[in-house]
């Protein structure tokens, strides 16, 4: 695994969920994967996967802007604001983990608040 490879498969991810790319993301999630935000918390690939459907349903379009991230052995924290239909905005911190064989095993989402 390259020193970055983490990083890699944490953007790809963000493009294709701004992409509202389901098969895309489910390439990338484990099998046990745990998925919590600030409204929410499920295990598991396929309840993950449902979770981020209706994401997608509830909205017309994501955009995201990677502001900032860090990597560690396993983890990267991303940074990130997040556009929901062109309106709602969206200041998050993801945290995302991977196994050894590079899938997702679990997303922790922090919202926060932009300057104003």
């Amino acid at each position: 695994m390259t020193e970055y490879a983490n990083k890699e498969r944490c953007l790809d991810y963000l493009a294709k969920y701004a992409a509202k790319d389901l098969e895309g993301i489910k390439a990338h999630f484990a099998e046990d994967i745990i998925l919590r935000d600030w409204k929410i918390y499920v295990e598991g690939k396929e309840a993950a996967l449902r979770e981020t459907q209706k994401n997608f349903a509830a909205a017309d379009t994501i955009e995201i802007s990677v502001l900032s991230t860090y990597e560690n052995n396993d983890t990267v924290a991303a940074e990130l604001k997040i556009t929901v239909d062109k309106t709602e905005v969206l200041y998050v911190v993801d945290v995302v983990a991977f196994t050894t064989e590079g899938k997702i095993k679990a997303i922790r989402a922090y919202l926060g608040r932009g300057n104003a």
